[in-house]
């Protein structure tokens, strides 16, 4: 079944792109859509799962529609196993737990500053004032990149992750990443710091000492995901509570309920549209996929799947019981930066509530979402 179904058509009004993939889940458990090169798309819950949990038949070497062929390997995300999981063993003691619950403090400064000088204002654009500012400056500290150069990289972020494949901007975004790093891989090989860029110049896959390319690979992954994931998400997040008064009321008079209420956002506005190829022929639901091929697997079809969440699963439930979701990805890809995204949104939503607790989308705005490998909100202007 061929579907016209292109997720890079370009911005539109916010809170349409869930809604078409759970039309389209419905209409097709799976489709080929004409878009771009084409490519395959999965749209039931337990498919998307099974091909996630399923790297020898669902390659990552590959990992967006628009890119089958990509002269890059970003690590550890566009590694199979067993070398992913080699590299995933490197990195995890970065990712667990108790090393996001060390920057808890850190975190909740950054994010109570950065609110604190927005309050008097009365109004922001949320996504350009405090979402894509709030985990950047986190990440960059993290990795070790110069907080005053945030504007310009996250000009880098969008040009590779959001603008239109013809428009050329992603190639030289690419270089101008590839060029940054390579000179903080140099010089963290000479003069190692307290950052995790530091710390990976000493890495040892198979008994070898780790090369520059492969950490060049390794801080474009991090660059990319620690620069966009949370942001998006948290553009999502708040477009909800900002259309939803019992919601965002909860939210304020009950913090400790706020990792909870957070799972059920995640699950609903889940924003990943990652991809996999074919190493062999697969056919599902008459679909006949070739070895080579694309295949999408929307994270948000998967959560939204009625097959998954019988109780209204296209809608925000506050008082539905905890979910397994799929926002995360699963498998041996599953995110490695959950706990620390997790963290993120957490402390996000505890202090702005804290702060400015009754807002609304600015009247006779209309706040803009895009697709690309990720949904996210171009634009929330807010007031209050």
């Amino acid at each position: 079944m061929d579907v016209p179904f292109d997720p890079f058509a370009g911005p539109g009004p916010a809170g349409q792109a869930h809604p078409r993939l759970d039309e389209l889940r419905e209409a097709h458990p799976a489709f080929r859509s004409t878009a771009g090169r084409g490519f395959w798309v999965l749209t039931r819950h337990d498919d998307v799962l099974t091909a996630l949990q399923d790297p020898a038949t669902f390659s990552s070497r590959a990992i967006a529609v628009s890119d089958p062929n990509p002269p890059y390997q970003w690590i550890p995300v566009m590694l199979d196993p067993p070398l992913h999981t080699t590299w995933r063993r490197l990195l995890r003691p970065f990712f667990t737990p108790v090393a996001a619950a060390a920057l808890r403090d850190r975190i909740t400064r950054h994010c109570a500053g950065l609110i604190d000088g927005l309050v008097a204002k009365g109004s922001c654009d949320f996504v350009t004032d405090f979402a894509r500012l709030y985990p950047t400056t986190i990440f960059l500290e993290l990795i070790g990149l110069p907080i005053e150069r945030f504007e310009e990289f996250l000009a880098w972020e969008y040009a590779i992750l959001h603008a239109p494949p013809s428009s050329g901007g992603r190639a030289a975004a690419m270089a101008e990443v590839a060029a940054c790093f390579t000179e903080l891989i140099a010089d963290r090989r000479a003069h190692p710091r307290d950052d995790l860029v530091s710390a990976a110049t000493s890495f040892t896959v198979d008994g070898r000492p780790v090369t520059d390319e492969e950490l060049l690979q390794l801080c474009t992954l991090l660059f990319l995901a620690g620069l966009d994931t949370v942001a998006a998400q948290l553009s999502y997040i708040f477009w909800h509570l900002a259309g939803h008064d019992t919601d965002r009321a909860r939210v304020t008079a009950d913090p400790d309920a706020v990792p909870d209420m957070i799972e059920e956002m995640l699950r609903a506005y889940a924003i990943v549209l990652p991809a996999r190829k074919l190493t062999r022929d697969v056919e599902l639901h008459g679909c006949p996929m070739k070895a080579g091929d694309m295949v999408m697997l929307p994270l948000a079809m998967a959560n939204r799947d009625p097959r998954a969440v019988p109780a209204a699963p296209s809608s925000v439930d506050l008082d539905r019981p905890p979910t397994r979701h799929l926002a995360f990805g699963a498998g041996p890809h599953r995110c490695l930066g959950t706990h620390l995204a997790r963290l993120e949104l957490q402390v996000a939503l505890t202090e702005w509530h804290a702060r400015i607790p009754d807002y609304r989308i600015t009247p006779g705005e209309r706040p803009l979402e895009h697709a690309s490998l990720v949904l996210g909100l171009d634009t929330l202007p807010l007031s209050w």
